[in-house]
């Protein structure tokens, strides 16, 4: 049976609480909001309570609504309440310092500077923040002032990836025996073998650690969540819970479109019954409004929820914006070329992806339907049957053809113990990172003579993605390369607006059109010049009487204004779809007006 909470969820999530909990899922399930009032819910019992965020696009900040950095910052407003961010660009200087540090004074300064070159890259930003995240989860000195550490962690596909580090840095530490790796001398990685052991340790004791798993009642996320779940398990992290997060309940049953929702989500739950009954689940409703701010915050712990409507119409007048038919429109016209969808996890980048490439296919262009997300999903987006060519950037076969790929063009030249040197450094989680690299190049490289639409990850891993397209561009400068011409090519064809066009996604709420802002910048300074913004999953014109979503749909308006006022060169509205956008006949939805049934008098 389903252990499913029916009041005060999050104390009943918090009834007999791990000394660490980590909360993981699909972006844009809630996973921050959660965190952070479970966090506020044990303060406020007298806990000392450390939370972390191991994002790359971490809002904490913002939720939290104060300004956090890589040590431990007190909450206003909430007594034994402290927060960071790991900030992985700060870890990355950090650990540099560390493995370079010693020999300033034994080496020359050019050997010193291309040992920080060497160090410069995404594959050493990514260890850097782990390094970090196990030292927190290891090293007990590190959070001994705290009675609990709640980790906010990132989009689940990111989480596997950094919850795996653990034993794959343990594993590689054991075997490699020629005192270096990618990420400089063994000698500090193997100070920090104990760490990574304990690491390991504490993540399988389920006396010690939670992973609760964070879901929306909607397909995608529920599958999501079971496969996430699953893969932890079998790293041994069997201590596991579920919050079903955002349930909806129809005010009016006569109102077409806040039944369809509620539909929606039932047939959710019902489609993964299984999965819900192996597992403590509560249920949180959904909200009216965006919960930000401590106030907010402790709402959650409560059952307090407040749908009053600050407007009286439903229908306001709102800026003129674009449909996403009338997009296809203009990025069909070229021909062929990459379009890319960007954006904080969990605003449907995937699904406007998908829905892109299947109406390009519908109008008889070819096309190929890729994604560099971990968790990749657009193959079930896109639906059985799709008529064009659909792919993921998989880290592991990519990685096994590159090692093989590298052993067969250098293993020749080189004597027993250099092939053996050789094999050791392809063994290191750091080779994944170039793999995963070059098949993105190689990708991007088609749309010479098709359209490549590509799904990428959540915001800070795909910024990670374009930090090491950049380093390695600049090294490929450096150097006469025999590498691949696509990847000498990634760049400049990253920068070129008539082959590339990247769409930023986003919801029409604060946390995600602030953080679609910050990527947009980040990509200008990248030279990247975003082509289009795609507001998703709006209600601001819905037909509705349901108090909640008129709410949710008022509470829209000034994020879509600012977004086409200020922020985007031009904007497309999606509105929130009744069926499920998976398959090609429920993508078509986004193209065309919703229909439901009509509204009834009340």
């Amino acid at each position: 049976m389903s252990h499913t909470a029916k009041l005060n969820p999050i104390a009943q999530l918090l009834e007999e609480p791990t000394r660490f909990l980590f909360f993981t899922g699909k972006g844009g399930v809630g996973k921050t909001s959660l965190a952070c009032a479970s966090a506020i819910a044990l303060a406020d019992r007298g806990k000392r309570v450390l939370l972390v965020s191991t994002d790359p696009a971490s809002n904490l900040d913002e939720v939290l609504g104060q300004i956090l950095h890589g040590a431990p910052v007190a909450i206003p407003g909430v007594t034994g309440l402290r927060a960071l961010n790991i900030d992985p660009e700060a870890a990355a200087a950090a650990y540099r310092e560390r493995m370079v540090g010693p020999y300033r004074d034994k080496l020359p300064e050019a050997v010193v500077r291309s040992m920080e070159e060497q160090l410069s890259g995404a594959c050493t930003m990514e260890i850097a923040a782990f390094d970090e995240f196990a030292r927190l989860l290891g090293e007990p000195t590190a959070t001994a002032d705290f009675d609990h550490v709640i980790f906010d962690t990132a989009p689940t596909g990111h989480t596997l990836r950094l919850m795996t580090l653990p034993t794959a840095w343990t594993g590689f530490l054991e075997h490699n025996t020629s005192g270096a790796s990618c990420l400089g001398p063994l000698a500090g990685l193997q100070k920090q073998r104990v760490i990574y052991e304990h690491s390991v340790g504490a993540l399988a004791d389920g006396r010690l650690t939670t992973l609760v798993l964070v879901s929306r009642p909607q397909k995608a996320a529920l599958d999501e969540a079971e496969r996430a779940g699953d893969e932890l398990s079998a790293l041994g992290v069997h201590h596991q819970r579920l919050i079903l997060n955002g349930v909806f309940q129809a005010s009016y049953p006569e109102d077409g479109l806040a039944a369809a929702l509620e539909r929606r989500g039932t047939a959710a739950r019902q489609a993964k019954r299984d999965f819900l009954q192996r597992l403590p689940v509560v249920e949180i409703p959904l909200r009216a409004h965006n919960l930000v701010g401590v106030p907010a915050l402790r709402k959650l712990l409560g059952n307090v929820e407040e749908n009053q409507i600050a407007a009286t119409d439903p229908n306001p007048a709102l800026p003129s914006l674009e449909s996403l038919a009338e997009l296809v429109d203009e990025l069909a016209s070229s021909g062929h070329g990459v379009i890319m969808t960007m954006g904080k996890g969990g605003v449907g980048k995937t699904t406007v992806a998908a829905a892109i490439a299947t109406e390009l296919a519908r109008r008889g262009l070819p096309v190929h339907l890729s994604t560099t997300d971990p968790a990749a999903h657009v193959a079930a987006t896109a639906g059985i049957g799709a008529e064009f060519q659909v792919t993921r950037i998989d880290p592991k076969v990519e990685t096994k053809a590159y090692a093989e790929q590298v052993m067969t063009n250098a293993g020749p030249n080189l004597d027993p113990s250099g092939r053996a040197l050789l094999e050791e450094d392809l063994r290191s989680p750091c080779t994944e990172e170039i793999a995963v690299f070059r098949a993105f190049a190689r990708i991007v490289a088609q749309g010479q003579d098709r359209f490549v639409v590509l799904d990428t990850a959540p915001t800070g891993h795909t910024l990670l993605l374009l930090d090491a397209t950049e380093a390695y561009h600049r090294e490929i400068a450096r150097k006469a390369s025999n590498l691949p011409e696509e990847v000498i090519q990634l760049l400049p064809r990253l920068r070129d607006a008539r082959f590339t066009r990247v769409l930023i996604v986003t919801l029409p709420e604060a946390t995600p059109v602030h953080e679609a802002a910050a990527l947009q910048a980040d990509l200008r300074r990248a030279q990247i010049e975003p082509f289009a913004w795609v507001i998703n999953q709006s209600f601001a014109r819905a037909r509705t009487r349901d108090p909640l979503l008129l709410a949710r749909g008022i509470g829209e308006r000034p994020f879509i204004e600012a977004v086409a006022h200020d922020l985007s060169p031009r904007t497309v509205l999606v509105p929130w779809a009744p069926e499920e956008p998976v398959g090609a006949d429920n993508l078509r939805q986004l193209f065309t007006p919703p229909t439901v049934k009509p509204i009834k008098t009340l």
